[in-house]
């Protein structure tokens, strides 16, 4: 048998740690979450991206009686992206939440496992990894590229007859 380890940097900061440009794009998805709709799980997400022109946008979650019918924040915030400024990159990624009392998370919330595999393409599309910061008022979590979220992902290299 044979054993594969992954080993996952995650730098843990707290904000005085965080470059201006991080407090920015954190900001930015703290003040998303008080756009989101979220009348059944009363969980607030918002999401944050920085594209390569350095234009932010953010959205937030969007839910909806008939569950699978809403959508996340991060997918909101990347496919408004894609459809408002479709030939401008991704560059970085922020989310925050608040939780069912309205206060924003201790610890830092990590994307589904669909919007995981959505941002996974993105990152693709962009060409260059996609920075991720993961914010919780006891730490945000600092992550190289979307595939530290996936790292046994499915990506179009399975649909070709590539090795």
């Amino acid at each position: 048998m044979k054993e594969l380890s992954i080993h996952i940097p995650v730098s843990v900061k707290d904000e005085t740690e965080l470059r201006p440009e991080d407090i920015k794009l954190l900001d930015e998805a703290r003040r998303a979450t008080s756009r989101s709709y979220a009348p059944y799980s009363h969980f607030s997400v918002g999401a944050s991206v920085e594209l390569e022109d350095g234009t932010i946008l953010s959205g937030s979650n969007q839910e909806n009686a008939a569950y699978p019918s809403g959508l996340c924040a991060e997918r909101t915030a990347v496919f408004y992206a894609n459809s408002r400024y479709p030939d401008l990159a991704v560059r970085r990624l922020c989310i925050a939440a608040r939780d069912t009392e309205g206060n924003f998370t201790a610890r830092p919330i990590s994307p589904c496992g669909a919007c995981r595999q959505v941002l996974l393409e993105t990152e693709q599309r962009a060409g260059h990894p996609i920075e991720v910061l993961l914010y919780g008022t006891q730490g945000t979590y600092c992550l190289r590229s979307i595939k530290d979220l996936l790292p046994l992902s499915f990506d179009d290299s399975f649909l070709s007859d590539k090795d």
